[in-house]
């Protein structure tokens, strides 16, 4: 499966923006599909799972309350609403996949064989 993000951007703190990914290749409702970040000199970490076709979600606690993952499986599309960000967000942000049936920790970036080629959130306070 290919994954490709945008919506990426320059935001001041306090303002949103949307992420989207596009699947294609196969089934985008057949994976888990999560969002990790990395900033700048630090480790990838995730952020956000969408599960087993929508079953259910989670986040690192740093983003709940402000992210929301969502999917659009006829579309092959998964989002992350990102709101009242801050400067701590910035960061690339990567799109992954892992076929849904996987039990391994999902938080894990090497349980994700599929990754887009990231997009840059830039949050200036």
């Amino acid at each position: 499966v290919q994954l490709v993000e945008s919506g990426g951007g320059s935001v001041q703190a306090g303002e949103s923006l949307r992420l989207s990914c596009t699947a294609s290749g196969r089934a985008s409702g057949n994976f888990d599909l999560g969002w990790f970040r990395q900033g700048l000199g630090k480790d990838r970490e995730f952020v956000a799972v969408i599960r087993r076709k929508g079953e259910s979600t989670d986040y690192v606690d740093s983003v709940k309350g402000r992210f929301t993952i969502s999917s659009d499986y006829s579309n092959n599309r998964v989002y992350l609403q990102m709101n009242h960000l801050n400067s701590e967000d910035t960061a690339v942000y990567y799109c992954a996949a892992r076929p849904y049936w996987y039990e391994s920790e999902y938080t894990s970036q090497h349980t994700y064989g599929y990754w887009g080629q990231g997009t840059q959130v830039t949050v200036s306070s």
